[in-house]
């Protein structure tokens, strides 16, 4: 119980500082902004981030009980461990990882996670603040993703821990400043400049790049695109909303979902603007993200 005590306040006092880093990087970019007239930073999208991330980590409070609880009900059935604790803690952030890409996947490529995902793409600004523009009922489904850690030997406190600290270092390559890097360090980790792609709202780079550490499952899986348009990035969704207040901003997506599942009388086309990817349309009204890029595709190459 002591060893359990002291490796808690170990784990907290290093969130503590990472969590601190991360605030005073912002307020660093947030005055190199202003400081060089760049721009990065509007105040009304910066109280919703704020806002927004309120929220989620008061539903984080509300469910890390319950989440506690089905990993840890779910390790008691664990189907092997790891002995040797530095590969212990590889194999787990690697798998962790991995698993947060496939939740990530399922948000962009499944309408009905889409609307809640959608919340982190709706900035038309880019800034470290952006990564608190937080998926704010994810809380409420992603313990769902990570059981397969804890049939794997994993514990609840760990998994829970490697999740924050991934999540920390995904919100450190939410920015537009130019950070030079290895070429090597680009072929394994998320990069600021991946993650540009991720957020922008051009044709060609849609659904692109969905790693939070490793870019290695983008590459292995082909959602990967480097940053190599002539164009400007434009950050934000390809058809912004006109309400992006209080509310609008969480549930704009689940009332247009709502109204095009209503239009359909035919129960399994209801089932497929729910499951299918966003943009579908039984009447082709509307084009998914890859329609678009074949079109986009079709006309470079005219």
């Amino acid at each position: 119980m002591f060893h359990f005590d002291i490796q808690f306040d170990a784990r907290r006092e290093a969130i503590i500082v990472l969590v601190g880093l991360l605030v005073l990087l912002t307020l660093v970019e947030m005055g190199f902004s202003y400081w060089e007239d760049r721009k990065y930073y509007e105040k009304r999208d910066t109280l919703t981030n704020i806002y927004l991330t309120s929220l989620t980590f008061i539903i984080n409070l509300a469910f890390k009980g319950i989440t506690f609880f089905i990993l840890h009900y779910a390790w008691q059935f664990r189907l092997f461990e790891i002995k040797n604790e530095i590969v212990y803690w590889l194999v787990l952030i690697i798998a962790q990882d991995f698993l947060y890409w496939v939740l990530h996947y399922l948000g962009h490529y499944c309408r009905l996670f889409w609307a809640m995902h959608v919340t982190h793409h709706s900035s038309e600004h880019f800034n470290l603040t952006t990564g608190f523009r937080s998926t704010v009922f994810e809380p409420l489904y992603r313990v769902f993703f990570y059981m397969p850690l804890a049939f794997a030997g994993f514990s609840a406190i760990d998994i829970m821990y490697a999740y924050l600290v991934t999540q920390l270092y995904g919100n450190l390559v939410h920015t537009q400043y130019h950070i030079k890097l290895p070429q090597w360090y680009g072929w394994i980790f998320v990069t600021p400049s991946h993650h540009r792609v991720h957020h922008a709202s051009n044709i060609p780079y849609l659904d692109k790049n969905m790693g939070m550490v490793l870019i290695i499952w983008d590459r292995l899986f082909g959602t990967f695109r480097e940053e190599n348009l002539a164009e400007t990035i434009r950050f934000g969704l390809t058809k912004q909303p006109g309400d992006l207040g209080p509310v609008g901003v969480l549930f704009h997506e689940w009332k247009a979902l709502l109204h095009d599942v209503k239009q359909c009388p035919d129960f399994m086309i209801k089932l497929k603007y729910l499951f299918n990817p966003p943009g579908w349309s039984h009447d082709g009204h509307s084009q998914t993200a890859r329609m678009m890029q074949r079109e986009y595709d079709k006309n470079q190459a005219a």
